[in-house]
């Protein structure tokens, strides 16, 4: 019997973090639900952390979620599951306050990334999002102090302008004839099912994206960029935190 695509809750609300599931297969030690609230991790933004109360009274830690190509999202326990509980029941939750501080960062990102390529012609060649600190890496030439503390003052009154967010899905033709929703010159979000998902921060920007993100801009807190490498000629990394 083939197991089924898992429905992704958390792409219709960011702020979905618990919800009973059917468990459908478990393969070693990952598990496999009809649906979930957990994001297995992609464009820069990790896997949710959380657990699994199961029908037995069990508690399961979930460490990690991963997509496999079949579109099923696998949720990888620290210790086996017990056998013979395909079918049954569970209670799933995330870590909300790690899925929250996640949110805050991958938001702020598409702010700067938007003021970096619109102002700045800077696409990005690489993300990595965390909970206390994240990092962004743009092919930027003539990066400076100046730069710097411009880019700080934009990201802020962005978010101090309590933009709303929403997402929504346009066809892969629609996608393919607008340049407007990239920022990387090497990567393209994924097409699901002939579709690509857009995070609109309205009155701001539109960018293709599979994440999450907060509700409104005011959420996020104050920005700023401590720290900046190079990496190669005109590839800068820069990163970032939040108060």
């Amino acid at each position: 019997m083939t197991t089924p695509a898992t429905t992704r809750l958390y792409l219709q609300d960011d702020h979905c973090y618990e919800v009973d599931a059917r468990i459908v297969a478990i393969e070693e030690s990952s598990l496999a639900f009809d649906q979930t609230c957990f994001y297995p991790g992609g464009g820069g933004q990790p896997a949710d952390e959380g657990s699994v109360s199961l029908t037995n009274g069990q508690s399961l830690e979930i460490v990690s979620a991963h997509a496999d190509a079949d579109e099923i999202i696998w949720h990888v326990s620290k210790l086996p599951p017990p056998p013979n509980i395909v079918g049954q029941s569970g209670r799933l939750r995330i870590n909300k306050a790690r899925r929250l501080a996640l949110m805050r960062y991958h938001t702020v990102l598409h702010v700067l990334n938007t003021i970096a390529l619109r102002d700045y012609g800077g696409w990005i060649t690489g993300v990595q999002i965390n909970t206390d600190y994240s990092r962004i890496d743009f092919k930027l030439d003539g990066f400076s102090k100046a730069m710097r503390a411009e880019l700080e003052e934009k990201v802020n009154a962005v978010l101090e302008g309590d933009h709303a967010l929403k997402s929504y899905y346009i066809s892969e033709q629609e996608f393919r004839e607008r340049d407007d929703l990239l920022r990387t010159l090497r990567v393209e979000p994924p097409v699901s099912h002939g579709c690509v998902r857009v995070v609109e921060i309205q009155g701001f920007d539109a960018q293709a994206c599979g994440g999450t993100h907060v509700s409104t801009t005011s959420e996020v807190g104050r920005f700023s960029i401590f720290r900046s490498e190079n990496k190669g000629k005109i590839n800068k990394r820069l990163y970032v935190r939040l108060e």
